[in-house]
């Protein structure tokens, strides 16, 4: 069928009431609950970033939205589950980085690819972690501490909530672009990692925002930086690591929301919309400073965007530090 012949039929359906109401229809969400999924445990960061945002989103659809937790794997699991979903809206899901292009990078055979089979809708929000180190180590601040790692290859070391995630990568990051021998020290979970770095028997960690600034303001220990491009509203007098000298560096936590590939792009627009209202909201953007998360707007296509550039930098660290999911 030629272009003109299909435009034109086309035309001619629009033209009915009828064919309008069904087209509108189509392209608007079920008239049911929508199953608004997160990959991880009630509690945690993911878990009430979706809980503030839920009842916004579901206010502004004329649409129940109910939260369900599909834990397990880092996200895998859930990230799997709304992958093979209904296109038809009734199913979306909260997604970070850490599941959606920091997993993928070091796994080669995972059971999603973001850039496959999501439609990228909406930026929500980023936590930005600190570069906090022992309160005696001499470095008071980034230059300094990567001319002590340059002077003393291999003799400082890095602590990270576990190998593979988050913590780590950041501190690959920091390693690969400031050229510095630092030898990471896996521990399984944040508050280990925290606790030695105050004990000083570790020298340097990237620690989430909302964890480790209490302990910089009690003098517990000291920041250098924080991971994110810009500085943070609940941080505003420590400097991102880029602005503190090590240019191009950033390592957010980042947070989405994502629809199977196949959803018409009418309802990715309206849950865009949705979405951005709700996060414009000042009590929403006081319930994510609490947790030390700030906002993010802009475009689908700006936020798909930023996902394939975040998935081709975690690539390349991984593969220049060797790195492989444990």
């Amino acid at each position: 069928m030629n272009t003109l012949t299909r435009r034109t039929l086309l035309s001619g359906i629009a033209t009915t009431p009828f064919a309008t109401a069904a087209l509108a229809q189509a392209q608007d969400f079920p008239d049911k609950p929508l199953r608004f999924v997160v990959g991880f445990p009630p509690g945690g960061p993911n878990d009430l970033l979706t809980r503030i945002i839920a009842p916004g989103i579901g206010e502004r659809l004329g649409r129940s939205v109910v939260v369900e937790n599909r834990a397990g794997a880092n996200g895998e699991i859930a990230a799997a589950s709304v992958a093979k979903s209904p296109t038809d809206g009734s199913v979306f899901m909260l997604a970070s980085n850490g599941t959606t292009t920091v997993a993928p990078a070091l796994t080669a055979n995972m059971s999603f690819d973001v850039r496959r089979d999501f439609i990228s809708v909406a930026f929500v929000g980023i936590n930005p972690m600190l570069l906090v180190v022992r309160p005696d180590l001499p470095a008071k601040n980034v230059e300094e501490l990567l001319a002590m790692a340059h002077a003393r290859p291999g003799k400082l070391n890095g602590a990270s909530a576990g190998a593979g995630g988050a913590t780590h990568l950041a501190l690959e990051l920091f390693k690969s672009l400031g050229k510095a021998d630092i030898v990471h020290v896996p521990y399984k979970g944040g508050g280990p990692a925290m606790a030695d770095l105050m004990a000083s028997q570790v020298d340097i960690y990237f620690g989430g925002l909302s964890t480790a600034l209490p302990h910089v303001k009690s003098g517990k220990l000291r920041a250098l930086g924080q991971t994110g491009a810009a500085r943070s509203s609940a941080a505003p007098d420590i400097p991102t690591i880029a602005e503190a000298g090590l240019a191009g560096y950033e390592a957010a936590i980042s947070y989405g929301i994502f629809l199977p590939i196949g959803a018409a792009p009418a309802l990715a627009a309206k849950l865009h919309d949705a979405v951005d209202a709700t996060i414009h909201s000042p009590d929403v953007a006081k319930k994510f400073g609490d947790l030390g998360a700030d906002p993010q707007f802009g475009t689908s296509a700006e936020f798909a965007a930023y996902v394939a550039a975040d998935f081709a930098k975690w690539a390349k660290v991984a593969k220049d530090a060797g790195l492989k999911a444990e």
